[in-house]
């Protein structure tokens, strides 16, 4: 099944697959950009995307209610589900795409708009730049890649700095870095400008090349043990892999 494609933008074709337990989601190619279990819509699969969720070891488990998350690329709406069903939170979603929103509604089982979930399709660059959003976000998550995942579509330094202005005093941005090793550097250089080294952390690449980098509104090096803590709390309570991710997850300046 084919999305209609906006002819003005010029924007992919938008269209899924399914291997009997996963719904695939594709933007013209055979590159997947989204991914849902079919017997377990509001659960993440893919270890990536799993991980777009570290934030919340900077998070205090007291205060993890009545968050606030912001994903700038829709994709599947994996992350704006996982939110919005299993953690409660309020969610905003920035697509470009119609096609991709009206492919997730009838796909991948995002729910309608309501006063806890919102999806504005905009272009992202301008629309956090509206006051609206400044000082408001806990956790942003940002996987912004076109058709081909040859590089992030929005990857300046503007672009982080204006990033790092939507985030609340103990916000998080994640973002995912795909590709080739040139391409990863000169991004991790542009958040370093906007956020500070020693702001930075990174995940080793997944298997399939995927390297999420994290990055906080304020700097901090929490201990190890309340690192620990909080992400056996976050496994217990959401079911993520968090006392795993501690192997593969430092800050990117000691």
């Amino acid at each position: 099944m084919t999305a209609k494609k906006n002819k003005t933008l010029e924007l992919p074709e938008v269209n899924f697959s399914e291997d009997g337990e996963s719904r695939y989601l594709h933007l013209g190619t055979p590159w997947i950009q989204g991914a849902m279990k079919l017997k377990e819509p509001f659960e993440l699969e893919l270890e990536y995307i799993q991980r777009m969720m570290v934030g919340l070891l900077f998070l205090k488990s007291a205060s993890v209610a009545g968050r606030h998350a912001m994903q700038l690329g829709l994709g599947a709406a994996s992350l704006t589900k996982f939110c919005y069903k299993k953690m409660r939170w309020t969610c905003t979603a920035i697509e470009l795409n119609p096609g991709v929103l009206h492919a997730c509604r009838g796909w991948f089982k995002l729910p309608e708009d309501g006063p806890r979930l919102r999806v504005i399709i905009a272009d992202a660059a301008k629309e956090i730049k509206s006051n609206e959003w400044l000082g408001t976000v806990d956790i942003l998550h940002v996987d912004l890649y076109d058709h081909e995942a040859a590089a992030p579509v929005l990857d300046s330094v503007e672009f982080y700095q204006n990033c790092r202005a939507l985030l609340a005093d103990d916000g998080t941005m994640t973002v995912n870095l795909f590709g080739r090793s040139a391409s990863y550097d000169q991004s991790v250089a542009k958040m370093a400008e906007a956020f500070g080294e020693d702001a930075l952390w990174a995940f080793k690449p997944t298997r399939e090349g995927n390297t999420v980098v994290m990055a906080q509104r304020q700097a901090t090096r929490p201990k190890t043990a309340e690192l620990l803590a909080q992400a056996e709390a976050i496994e217990n309570r959401f079911g993520l892999p968090a006392t795993k991710w501690l192997r593969v997850f430092k800050p990117l300046m000691k």
